[in-house]
């Protein structure tokens, strides 16, 4: 068994709780316009990995993640394209007292999704867009891809971060706040924490040195403050919907 790999990080504190260690897989279905690693796209890599090897680099950093109550990240491309090597190397680290993350957009083989979510711990869901022309637009696929894996959330133990890219000019108002909420609200008591991601572009040299058309180029990056005041929004809507939840129960 082996995995098509695109890069991995170590040390890592943003993808998932305490210091992480991020694989990153190669190849996604996806081909949003604010990629920042277009050369994450395609299936075709030079470098491979194996369950085994993975746990191997787990034990290495093994104290990291006990202090800091981290573990191991599969991100990309899209992890979930490659859901049987996923599956079983999530068994292999749970098997060890690992923890395990998953940074997705929801697109992969659904005949893994209901295994793998049980080998994860905590699941990072990246929304693109919160209509199926806007995501359509941004991403190239229809958003049906993204409700499947959605469905399979209701049964999920373990803790959601909702992730967001906001674009100047295509998500930056309140009428997408809202939309993105209402499409996760039904999962509220397993949302950890909400985070919207200003749009930047960084990237835009790996799209040059690929040859790639930047189809954002005219968009200006948004304003952090502003992204920041968006997230601070939904999180308080997080918290009322929390309480709303609590507070039937009491009741019945």
């Amino acid at each position: 068994m082996k995995g098509r790999l695109h890069s991995i990080e170590t040390m890592g504190l943003v993808d998932g709780p305490g210091i992480r260690t991020i694989i990153f897989l190669q190849g996604c279905p996806l081909r949003c316009a604010y990629c920042h690693n277009p050369d994450s796209q395609n299936m075709f890599s030079n470098k491979e990995i194996t369950p085994e090897e993975v746990l191997k680099l787990a034990n290495r950093y093994k104290n990291y993640y006990k202090r800091s109550g981290g573990g191991i990240t599969f991100s990309g491309g899209e992890p979930l394209l490659q859901g049987e090597f996923l599956l079983e190397t999530l068994k292999l680290l749970k098997s060890e007292g690992f923890n395990t993350c998953i940074d997705t957009s929801g697109y992969g083989n659904e005949a893994y999704f209901r295994e793998i979510l049980k080998y994860t711990d905590t699941v990072i869901l990246d929304i693109k867009h919160f209509d199926n022309d806007g995501y359509k637009n941004l991403t190239g696929a229809p958003m049906s891809g993204f409700y499947k894996f959605l469905s399979y959330l209701g049964d999920f133990k373990g803790k959601l971060w909702i992730r967001h890219v906001m674009v100047p000019g295509i998500t930056d108002n309140e009428e997408s706040v809202n939309k993105l909420f209402a499409r996760i609200s039904h999962l509220a008591d397993k949302i950890d924490r909400i985070e919207i991601l200003p749009y930047h572009k960084m990237a835009l040299d790996k799209y040059e040195a690929l040859g790639k058309e930047y189809r954002l180029q005219d968009v200006p990056e948004m304003n952090a403050q502003k992204a920041k005041e968006f997230q601070n929004i939904l999180m308080e809507m997080l918290y009322n919907e929390k309480q709303r939840v609590i507070n039937s129960k009491k009741i019945i």
